[in-house]
């Protein structure tokens, strides 16, 4: 084998192959199908198991906004702890690590009774509809039909009122919508098998796309906010490729979502800076490496290279580049840093690049777990 690999690359002896890449270089075919090359072999801590048990332990403690400032509490649990708490679940059971899976799920239990109820906000609003992806998510694991309930009435009222074109009014047409809305519809197809709710996705998506991505590829914040926000197309990537994993090849939309999502991932490629992360305001070369947004797109490009939509020569090296300068954006707490805060519509450039940029915000963490998870699916 040594001699094989030395006759395919000249001077090897100054490279560090795994054992994966150099079964990858004798048999290509075998596999670059998903990614197993750069998807294996992780330095040590850095593995998805790992940093993914790390990083669900983290949120387990903590308390929510609303319990925590009195000005919030009207709000009730918000999207950032939603996702997060989602990801942490499919983490540990992926990892099958049953006593921090017990605790995240008990976790819940307050928000099936009446007075946790009250923290559920009821508002026609995707940033709070979203909440329903984690009681489905629940309810996969251990078929509790309250936490079925709750997330089906969730999804179903998201689409209570439509558009004539049969899309949720609750779509603003902000890019954050892609993945709030294909969230909690995909949960409730996959808790359910009903193809209603991947109809109801996958009809939003087309749309979001015909109205939103440019030609490189990317995705202005809003139809009048002309700007590549990071976190922004980070919830097209991420929801895009949750949708992908269950729409059927038959579906009529899905031809439309894959080409839009392989665009975007063509485009993302190209402004990948050379430390593996992405920048706040994508295209700025000038503009600070940002984590939220680059752990959404390492989530869609290993999504796309394990299940074959993605080339995996030229997507897994940016993908596997991408984790582990994520992880190494990981504090001895696993609070992930460089991330920006929440962030409205901005109207100019400086905007984007003034944002606050903390550690430990869990619209950093859930991407983080995203990745862990796509990476183990």
């Amino acid at each position: 084998m040594k001699s094989i690999i030395h006759s395919l690359i000249p001077n090897c002896r100054f490279l560090a192959i795994s054992a994966a890449v150099a079964a990858a270089l004798i048999n290509p075919l075998a596999a670059a199908d998903r990614g197993e090359a750069y998807f294996s072999d992780w330095p040590e801590g850095k593995s998805p198991a790992v940093v993914g048990k790390r990083v669900a332990e983290n949120f387990l403690p903590r308390q929510f906004r609303y319990q925590t400032d009195p000005k919030k509490v009207r709000e009730g649990v918000i999207y950032p702890e939603v996702i997060t708490w989602y990801g942490s679940l499919v983490v540990a059971d992926l990892i099958k690590d049953k006593d921090l899976l017990d605790k995240l799920i008990a976790k819940f239990e307050l928000y099936l009774t009446d007075e946790g109820a009250k923290a559920i906000n009821p508002s026609a609003h995707v940033d709070y509809r979203v909440f329903g992806m984690l009681p489905l998510e629940i309810h996969r694991i251990n078929q509790d039909k309250r936490c079925l309930e709750l997330g089906l009435k969730m999804a179903d009222a998201q689409w209570a009122t439509t558009t004539p074109d049969g899309i949720t009014t609750e779509a603003r047409y902000w890019i954050d919508d892609m993945y709030m809305i294909p969230a909690v519809q995909v949960q409730a197809f996959r808790a359910t098998k009903d193809v209603k709710y991947l109809d109801r996705a996958a009809l939003a998506m087309s749309s979001y796309l015909d109205r939103l991505q440019k030609e490189n590829g990317l995705f202005f914040h809003g139809e009048n906010s002309h700007f590549y926000w990071g976190r922004g197309n980070g919830w097209m990537a991420a929801g895009a490729a949750e949708l992908l994993l269950d729409l059927p090849e038959s579906h009529p939309q899905r031809a439309r979502i894959l080409a839009g999502y392989r665009k975007m991932m063509k485009g993302l490629l190209e402004y990948q800076a050379e430390g593996g992360l992405w920048r706040q305001l994508i295209d700025k070369p000038a503009s600070w490496p940002e984590t939220s947004g680059s752990a959404m797109f390492a989530f869609g490009m290993i999504t796309g290279v394990k299940n074959g939509w993605l080339d995996a020569a030229t997507y897994g090296p940016a993908a596997r580049k991408a984790w582990l300068a994520l992880v190494d954006q990981l504090d001895e707490k696993a609070n992930l840093k460089e991330v920006c805060v929440g962030t409205n519509k901005g109207f100019d450039e400086p905007y984007y690049d003034a944002r606050p940029r903390t550690a430990g915000d869990l619209h950093g963490q859930a991407p983080m777990l995203w990745s862990a998870m796509a990476l183990m699916r």
